[in-house]
């Protein structure tokens, strides 16, 4: 494991949140996804680069786990995870294990999406 990994799963087991289960098998799915994912602690919470920013959790927001794709709306997601958000931005929201299970093969879909975008 790099790094970087240890980065976010320290911030993680340091972090009080009701959905950090939830949370911890988000940041599993999107490691999933793809092994050319760069991963750190930013904007204060964690966050996952693949050429640029992908996306970032909020952990300030507790009444579900909030990831935010910083250009979402390039994703042009028809899964229907995405919310569209300001500045082109868009978000994931997951408020239960049951959540997560259900978005799984969509998220991973989202993460992979981004990545055949950036290779253009």
């Amino acid at each position: 494991m790099n790094n970087t990994n240890n980065k976010i799963d320290e911030f993680v087991s340091k972090l009080k949140h009701p959905l950090k289960a939830e949370m911890e098998a988000v940041i599993k799915i999107i490691r999933e996804a793809s092994p050319k994912i760069e991963e750190d602690v930013k904007w204060g919470g964690p966050s996952f680069d693949y050429k640029e920013p992908m996306a970032t959790f909020n952990p300030r927001v507790t009444d579900y786990v909030a990831v935010i794709f910083h250009k979402g709306e390039l994703l042009n997601d028809k899964t229907g995870l995405l919310e569209p958000g300001p500045k082109g931005k868009a978000y994931a929201k997951f408020y239960s294990k049951e959540d997560v299970k259900k978005h799984k093969a969509n998220l991973q879909k989202v993460v992979k999406d981004w990545i055949k975008l950036m290779n253009g």
